[in-house]
């Protein structure tokens, strides 16, 4: 008789991955990007000059990333340690950036909007913990480790566009930079700013293409995709001026929250991935060589 009973249908109202409390965060956010978007769009049609100086400023990086790839066009190989400096040098350069461009400011901010030292240290500590966090949140949703890996055994060929996708959720952090610098600090500290993001793209792009091509990729599709994963930066800078837009006074929150994002993107991807192959000891020459780079870019356009 048991055998004769027929199973109910499974339910088929909601997909099975989709939990109401996935379909509550999936709300709000969809909400948030709507009202991001009505702000973008009233900027844009005002014609908001910090709207069109990020825009600037996340697609010079974008272009970073985009001549990052060329090499890959016309050179054979590259050795493991090349890699490794390149991503040490980067990771320099971001941690100045974060430190000189970002962090500093964002007390400043917290400071000029009335807050005391210690209110203004919470307030920057706080935002550089949810900034982190939520890069980490979304690093884990989309497994993010060892994106920047060119080993072939850890990029495999059906991975290839994950791989993209997690390289562009690496430039997030980098996009959203870049538009809350233009939208609430000086010009020249913002400038500063997308300076130091866009060195720091170059080589990030070439270890993009060189990873893609490293799994079976022709080199004309590695360079477009690794072009594409810096398409997030303009991006993403445009939304970091459109949240300033609608309150001003997350400036000093959304400063530091970028800066987190970025600080744990450099020490949870790029600096391990520098020194995974033995190459610790440039890698980390690179890394002071990046920041004394920022440090004076930073100061020679303060």
């Amino acid at each position: 008789m048991d055998s004769q009973i027929e199973k109910a249908p499974p339910h088929r109202g909601m997909p099975s991955w989709l939990t109401p409390r996935r379909a509550i965060v999936f709300g709000i956010c969809t909400v948030v990007l709507f009202i991001l978007i009505g702000s973008m769009i009233e900027q844009f049609m005002n014609a908001n000059p910090k709207m069109m100086a990020a825009l600037l400023g996340g697609g010079a990086a974008a272009a970073a990333t985009a001549l990052g790839t060329l090499p890959v066009l016309f050179a054979q190989n590259f050795s493991r340690r090349t890699y490794d400096s390149f991503l040490g040098f980067g990771a320099g350069v971001m941690l100045g950036a974060t430190a000189f461009s970002l962090v500093i400011p964002a007390l400043n901010a917290a400071s000029s909007a009335g807050a005391g030292s210690w209110e203004a240290s919470l307030m920057v500590g706080a935002g550089i913990l949810a900034g982190a966090g939520a890069i980490l949140l979304l690093s884990r949703a989309v497994h993010t480790d060892s994106i920047l890996s060119t080993d072939p055994d850890q990029v495999s060929l059906r991975r290839a566009w994950l791989f993209v996708w997690a390289v562009a959720l690496h430039n997030l952090p980098e996009g959203l930079a870049i538009g809350v610098a233009f939208a609430g600090i000086d010009l020249e500290k913002a400038t500063s700013l997308a300076t130091g993001v866009s060195i720091q793209d170059v080589p990030e792009g070439l270890v993009v293409a060189l990873a893609l091509h490293s799994v079976g990729y022709s080199r004309l599709a590695a360079v477009g995709m690794g072009i594409v994963s810096g398409l997030i930066e303009p991006i993403a800078a445009v939304f970091g001026v459109a949240l300033i837009g609608i309150a001003a006074g997350l400036l000093p929150y959304a400063l530091a929250a970028a800066a987190g994002a970025m600080l744990l993107v450099i020490v949870n991807d790029v600096i391990p991935e520098s020194r995974q192959s033995g190459n610790g000891t440039q890698a980390s020459i690179a890394l002071v060589i990046g920041f004394i780079v920022m440090t004076v870019l930073d100061t020679a356009l303060a």
